[in-house]
């Protein structure tokens, strides 16, 4: 493993790091498998932001023995409301989950205490206001909380809390397709002629909050990096060509202040894959000639985050989008089992009834509600 200074916290990353979110659902075996198989490759970073109850105490039992081998982000406002997963930033509610998570995890610390989903002034007013940056700076001091950071999608947000000096660390959406949003900026305008230099030409409001953390010693870790698999999908890339895992991997940790790329895995073989990365040649990492070819870039297509959540329908938004794109891959012959994987769920497009909470908390701008009328138009519900 290669290991990395993670901003001013005087702790190293190792550049390979773990979600934790494809392990909900998962038998304990699997969990205990793919938390085995990273603490093997060298992997010393977690971010674990599920509520529920079951996964985290899964979690917990495999990391038995382990746990001072890893370095865990637990998050302050992610909670479960009528059995899905939604932010709160109600004091007490965040509390209660995040104090439940130590023992869950058996253990009397977390070594980050993220504050959850920060893609609003609203969301920063509230923590600020309610108690929550107050309480989380005082568990910081009590030792339950060795540094506080926040997750976040939102470039504008994330610099003010960088600025306001309200986090050590940052956990933050990562990827070409998202660096590149900006409609009016051509690929020649975003990166210089070697897109591999840590100091590209990103004249944009990502690279100046990536510079900033550089500068004030604040650590990123990198979420969405493969961009929900997009990236890699000849499909569904917004460039003319896919890139690969290793590329991808190495677009974020180019970025200036990056330490980590949380990768999600669900089998051992997947962290063997992310891991290859450290093996690479150069020729293999370079993603430049991907990225200078352009495409149209990504901005309102679902990455299946389900930051959208909860749903008041009970939809389950994410999935219905997962088979919706497969779908308008080919309309007139979806494949049967995609329609049996919809047919299954608890409820389909044709129930949403356009109250529009998931498009306010969507950091990516997904048109849902059309969404949801397409989906049951293909599938009939």
């Amino acid at each position: 493993m290669i290991y990395r200074e993670l901003g001013s916290t005087g702790l190293k990353a190792g550049v390979i790091g773990m979600g934790a979110e494809h392990l909900e659902g998962k038998p304990f075996g699997l969990i205990e498998e793919v938390i085995s198989a990273a603490n093997r490759k060298g992997v010393n970073m977690m971010d674990l932001f599920m509520p529920g109850m079951e996964v985290r105490r899964d979690i917990g039992r495999a990391l038995r023995g382990m746990r001072g081998q890893f370095m865990i982000q637990g998050s302050i406002g992610s909670v479960e409301e009528n059995g899905q997963y939604s932010i709160s930033r109600d004091l007490d509610a965040c509390r209660r989950y995040f104090e439940d998570l130590l023992p869950a995890l058996e253990t009397d610390h977390i070594d980050f205490g993220m504050f959850f989903f920060m893609d609003t002034q609203d969301a920063l007013d509230q923590v600020m206001k309610n108690g929550i940056a107050d309480y989380a700076w005082k568990l910081k001091q009590d030792g339950v909380i060795r540094h506080v950071g926040a997750t976040s999608h939102n470039p504008l947000i994330a610099r003010r809390m960088v600025e306001m000096g309200l986090i050590e660390t940052l956990m933050f959406s990562v990827n070409p397709a998202f660096d590149m949003s900006p409609s009016d900026a051509t690929i020649d305008m975003l990166f210089s002629e070697n897109p591999g230099l840590r100091t590209a030409n990103m004249d944009s409001a990502r690279m100046s909050l990536y510079l900033l953390c550089e500068q004030k010693g604040v650590g990123i870790t990198c979420m969405k990096t493969l961009c929900a698999g997009k990236l890699l999908s000849k499909e569904h890339t917004p460039f003319t060509s896919p890139l690969s895992v290793g590329q991808c991997i190495h677009y974020a940790l180019s970025r200036p202040a990056v330490a980590s790329v949380m990768l999600g895995y669900q089998s051992a073989g997947e962290i063997e894959e992310a891991c290859r990365y450290l093996a690479m040649e150069e020729s293999e990492k370079d993603y430049g000639a991907v990225l200078k070819a352009g495409g149209n870039l990504i901005d309102g297509a679902c990455v299946y985050c389900s930051h959208c959540q909860p749903c008041p329908a009970g939809i389950d938004i994410a999935s219905v989008h997962r088979y919706l794109d497969i779908a308008r891959l080919d309309k007139a012959h979806v494949p049967p089992s995609v329609r049996q994987h919809y047919a299954s769920l608890k409820a389909g497009g044709r129930a949403c009834v356009s109250c529009g909470s998931c498009e306010d908390r969507c950091p990516i701008h997904v048109q849902v509600i059309q969404n949801m009328a397409e989906a049951a138009e293909i599938f009939g519900s």
